[in-house]
């Protein structure tokens, strides 16, 4: 079934930080004056420039308070250097871009959590002409997707997603449009594309850009919107990938991460329809599934932040799954994981014929 031209997304309001701190460093390059233009369009009127490149201000009575701060602050920073020497950043993609770290969101299997160290203050990084020219050098050697004879038709892959959510971020940053434009005009040595995955929905200012099919934007969706606080409903982001891929960009869906809470097999099932509705039958669409895995650190952090949460993080449920530098994850013991898979890739197979699998994970 084609979808209709252009559906409706219906997203939440943008996220407006309530605390801006410009530091010195990131004062001198053009797109901090940008990011303080639409925060000051979004109302935010505790914008300070700082006289020091350090961020203060933030730590609270208690790890509550901190938190709560942490994630209403957005600082404008300038990219460490080890921002601009690229990682791979298998399965997803040859190499990982950081356009910001932090996001304003608040689910309970954050995976950020284990990731950056300190309060959760979102850092966009002003000196994105820099990182973004950076990314030439990088053409044609990945080893994911563009030396990958299966994957190879989609470029030099650039991630922008790993470490905030680009689009959540997008109304007091401008970043991810500017991102989008420079993949899509820039001349590059060869060819690429950029992917960013997000829980939110409102693509309307993005859909005249200049992508030239050279973006790949991903909804992240899940059928527990009970541990997902602060993202656009489920609804909505899924009318969003009806909206982008009905104007011809190149979408996709990451389930993530998928959970086996009860009922699991219809929840899944009925999250592929909804999918299969919006999605026009000759859309450009890949499909990603991240299982859900923890870190001991990730598990202390989250417990810290979310401690009401049902989220199961019980390790003697799980099986250890250790990194190439020993890191130890908690994720799904074989069986749980067998039957997952199996019914998922199944479901995805019947209600998306048409679209792409890439990995499960």
């Amino acid at each position: 079934m084609a979808a209709p031209a252009r559906p409706v997304a219906r997203p939440h309001r943008a996220w407006a930080p309530k605390h801006v701190r410009v530091t010195r460093a990131a004062q001198e390059h053009a797109h901090a004056d940008e990011i303080v233009r639409r925060c000051e369009a979004l109302g935010c009127d505790d914008i300070e420039l700082l006289k020091v490149d350090r961020i203060t201000g933030v730590k609270g009575e208690t790890d509550r308070e901190t938190y709560a701060r942490a994630k209403a602050t957005l600082a404008v920073v300038v990219s460490p250097d080890s921002a601009r020497k690229l990682d791979p950043i298998p399965p997803s993609a040859d190499w990982r871009v950081d356009l910001a770290r932090g996001c304003p969101a608040h689910c309970q299997y954050c995976y950020l959590a284990g990731s950056l160290t300190g309060p959760p203050i979102t850092r966009v990084y002003a000196d994105l002409d820099r990182i973004l020219a950076n990314l030439d050098g990088y053409v044609g050697q990945g080893h994911v997707t563009s030396t990958n004879v299966e994957r190879a038709h989609e470029g030099t892959t650039f991630e922008a997603s790993c470490y905030t959510d680009p689009l959540g971020i997008e109304p007091a940053t401008g970043s991810l449009a500017a991102a989008i434009s420079h993949v899509g005009t820039h001349d590059w040595p060869g060819p690429v594309q950029l992917r960013a995955t997000t829980k939110f929905a409102d693509v309307e200012p993005l859909l005249d850009l200049p992508h030239h099919g050279r973006t790949r934007l991903r909804f992240s969706l899940s059928p527990w919107p009970r541990y997902e606080g602060g993202t656009d409903p489920v609804a909505a982001r899924i009318a969003a990938l009806g909206t982008l891929a009905s104007a011809g960009w190149p979408v996709g869906i990451t389930l993530a991460p998928i959970i086996p809470d009860g009922g699991w097999e219809v929840a899944y099932s009925s999250l592929l329809t909804d999918v299969a509705e919006v999605v026009p039958d000759d859309a450009d669409l890949t499909i990603e599934c991240i299982t859900h895995r923890f870190t001991p650190g990730s598990r202390d952090t989250l417990e810290t932040w979310y401690p009401a949460s049902k989220l199961e993080m019980d390790p003697s449920s799980r099986k250890e799954k250790r990194g190439k530098f020993g890191a130890v994850k908690h994720v799904y013991p074989n069986d749980v994981m067998d039957r997952l898979r199996s019914t998922i890739t199944g479901q995805i197979a019947e209600h998306l014929p048409q679209a792409r699998f890439l990995y499960w994970t």
